[in-house]
């Protein structure tokens, strides 16, 4: 049974995607049609069209095999070994300060957020 719970959240999401790519082709919009499924079921979840657990499952699990989708874009690095070549070191400092700064954005945000949620728990 959960077996088909977790197939019809992915079903769902991926209908998302799909809607997305159908407004991309017919108003040809220049955002791909990923991003504008993502819209469109934030703008569902936030209006509360549909309740988060019809997808909750399904999305937990496509996020723990994230890192999986990005392998083929870092193998297809190797097509493009001569772009990198003679500036190793200069790619391997973009590299550190890209990670810091994401990391240090992604953790002020976090703080930020639970200090936000905290102090609306203490309102209630």
């Amino acid at each position: 049974m959960k077996l088909l719970v977790l197939l019809l959240q992915i079903g769902f999401l991926y209908g998302f995607f799909i809607l997305g790519q159908l407004l991309r082709e017919l108003f040809s919009i220049p955002l791909p049609g990923s991003i504008l499924g993502l819209i469109l079921m934030f703008t569902a979840l936030s209006l509360k069209l549909f309740p988060l657990r019809w997808v909750d499952s399904g999305a937990t699990l496509l996020l723990a095999f994230l890192p999986l989708f990005f392998i083929p874009a870092t193998v297809g690095i190797v097509d493009y070994f001569d772009v990198f070549t003679g500036k190793g070191v200069l790619l391997i400092v973009v590299l550190i300060l890209s990670t810091i700064l994401t990391m240090a954005g992604s953790g002020l945000t976090s703080q930020y957020l639970s200090r936000r949620s905290e102090a609306g728990k203490e309102l209630s």
